[in-house]
C-alpha cells in the first residue's frame, strides 16, 4: 500500500469520526443469554403454554389411536376439543387438557402465510387427518385379530412388535402422528409465528420499540409470538430453558430433531436451531429486527431439513425391508415416511415466500406411495425416485439422509 493511499484512508476515517454522529450510527447491543431465559423486572417474559397444551393433546390422540376400546367420536374430540365441558364426556385423561379451550385441529394448516387466504386447502388437510382417525376405527380395529394381507387390513409382525395396518399396509396412527409434525408444528413455526406478518402485525413493532407489554403480561406481543414458535419444538421439554441435552421428550418434532442430530451427517443441527431461537429472541429484546429476521430464515431452513431428512430415511429403510421380504418392518417405516412426506407441504424455503413442495407435488408423491395395493406393490425404483425428488430440493444427498 502506498504512502498516499494510507494517508487517504486515515483522512477518510477521521472525516467519518467527525461527520457520523451517534444518532446516525447507533450501536445495538444484543445480550444473547446462554439459555432460553429472558427476564424483565424480575419476571420471566417467556410464555408458550398453549403450545405445550397442544403437544399434550396430540400425544393423547396418538395414544388413543392404539387403544382398541377408543371410539372415533372420542378421538375426533381429542383432535377438535369442541365439546369438552369438565364432565364425563371429557376426552382427555389430563383434567387440565379438558379444561383448556385450545385445540389441535384449529391450528392444523392454519398459518398466516400459507393458509389465511387458502382456507379451502386448509379445510381439506384438516378433513384428511380426521378421515385417518375415523378409518382407524372403522377399518383397522375390527380386524385387529386377523392377519393383514394384500387388500385386507389387519395385524402384521414387525420383529417382536405387532403393527396394525389398513388394506394398503398403512398404519393410520403413524400417518396422523407424522403428518401433525408438518401440519401443526412446522406450519405454525415456519409460516406463522416466525413470519413478519405475525411478528410485525398491527402495532407490534411500535409496541416492542416502546416496551409496551400485553395487558396483564410480562412480555410484548412480539416476544410472545417468537416464544410460541419455540414452544412447538420445546414445549414438552423437562428443561425448556436448556432443552438440548434431553432431546426426544415428545413424539413430534422434538423427537426427530434428536434423530437427525444423532446422524453424523447432520450433527450440530440441534445447537444451530437452539442458537437461532435464542439469538432471535434476544434480538427482539434489543429491537434489532434485521438479526431477528436472519434467525427466522435459519430456522425455516433447519426445521424443514428435519422433515425432509426423516422422509427420505423412512423411504430408504422401507425399501431395504421390502427387499428382505420384511413386510411388517417395511410397512412401519413406510407409514412413518408417508407422514413425513405429507409434512413436506409445510416446509418453507429460506428467504422465500414459497414452500419446498406445493400440495399438488406432495399429493403426487403420496399417490405414488398408495397406488394399486399401496405398500404391498411398492418397488425400490419408486422409493428411490421419491427420495431423489425430495433430496433435490435440499443441500444433502439421499445417502446422507438414508443412513
Amino acid at each position: 500500500m502506498t504512502y498516499k493511499f494510507r494517508l487517504l484512508l486515515i483522512l477518510m476515517s477521521g472525516w467519518c469520526l467527525v461527520a457520523c454522529s451517534d444518532d446516525e450510527m447507533p450501536d445495538i447491543v444484543i445480550d444473547n443469554p446462554a439459555e432460553y431465559d429472558f427476564v424483565r423486572d424480575g419476571s420471566s417474559t417467556v410464555s408458550f403454554s398453549g403450545q405445550s397444551t397442544r403437544i399434550a393433546m396430540a400425544t393423547e390422540l396418538i395414544n388413543a389411536m392404539k387403544d382398541f376400546n377408543a371410539s372415533s367420536q372420542l378421538m375426533l374430540e381429542m383432535y377438535a376439543n369442541e365439546t369438552s365441558s369438565g364432565g364425563d364426556a371429557d376426552p382427555y385423561s389430563d383434567p387440565a387438557l379438558n379444561a383448556s379451550t385450545k385445540s389441535v385441529k384449529s391450528k392444523v394448516a392454519a398459518s398466516s402465510d400459507f393458509f389465511s387466504s387458502n382456507t379451502a386447502e386448509s379445510a381439506i388437510i384438516k378433513a384428511e387427518i380426521e378421515s385417518w382417525i375415523i378409518s382407524q376405527v372403522s377399518e383397522v380395529f375390527p380386524r385387529k385379530d386377523n392377519l393383514a394381507e394384500k387388500g385386507l387390513a389387519g395385524q402384521i409382525a414387525d420383529g417382536s412388535s405387532v403393527r396394525y395396518v389398513n388394506a394398503d399396509g398403512l398404519e393410520y396412527n403413524q400417518a396422523v402422528n407424522k403428518s401433525l409434525i408438518g401440519a401443526l408444528m412446522l406450519d405454525q413455526m415456519c409460516n406463522n409465528y416466525l413470519s413478519t406478518s405475525v411478528l410485525d402485525a398491527g402495532e407490534n413493532r411500535v409496541d416492542n420499540d416502546a416496551g409496551t407489554l400485553v395487558d396483564g403480561k410480562a412480555y410484548t406481543n412480539m416476544e410472545h409470538k417468537w416464544d410460541e414458535a419455540y414452544g412447538y419444538l420445546f414445549g414438552a421439554a423437562s428443561n425448556t430453558k436448556n432443552p438440548i441435552p434431553q432431546l426426544g421428550e415428545d413424539s413430534f418434532l422434538n423427537k426427530y430433531l434428536k434423530r437427525v442430530n444423532d446422524d453424523t451427517d447432520f450433527a450440530g443441527i440441534a445447537d444451530d436451531i437452539f442458537e437461532a431461537f435464542k439469538l432471535g429472541r434476544a434480538a427482539i429484546v434489543a429491537k434489532d429486527y434485521n438479526v431477528r429476521d436472519q434467525q427466522a430464515e435459519i430456522l425455516r431452513e433447519k426445521l424443514s431439513t428435519i422433515v425432509a431428512v426423516r422422509a427420505i430415511f423412512y423411504l430408504q429403510n422401507g425399501k431395504i425391508a421390502l427387499e428382505n421380504d420384511d413386510f411388517g418392518g417395511a410397512f412401519h417405516d413406510l407409514s412413518e415416511g408417508f407422514g413425513f412426506v405429507y409434512s413436506l407441504r409445510f416446509a418453507r424455503k429460506a428467504n422465500s415466500a414459497d414452500p419446498y413442495f406445493t400440495k399438488a407435488e406432495v399429493d403426487t408423491m403420496i399417490g405414488q406411495l398408495t397406488a394399486g395395493d399401496g405398500f404391498w406393490d411398492l418397488t425400490s425404483t419408486t422409493l428411490d425416485q421419491l427420495s431423489e425428488t425430495i433430496a433435490s430440493k435440499f443441500n444433502f444427498t439421499v445417502a446422507q439422509a438414508g443412513s
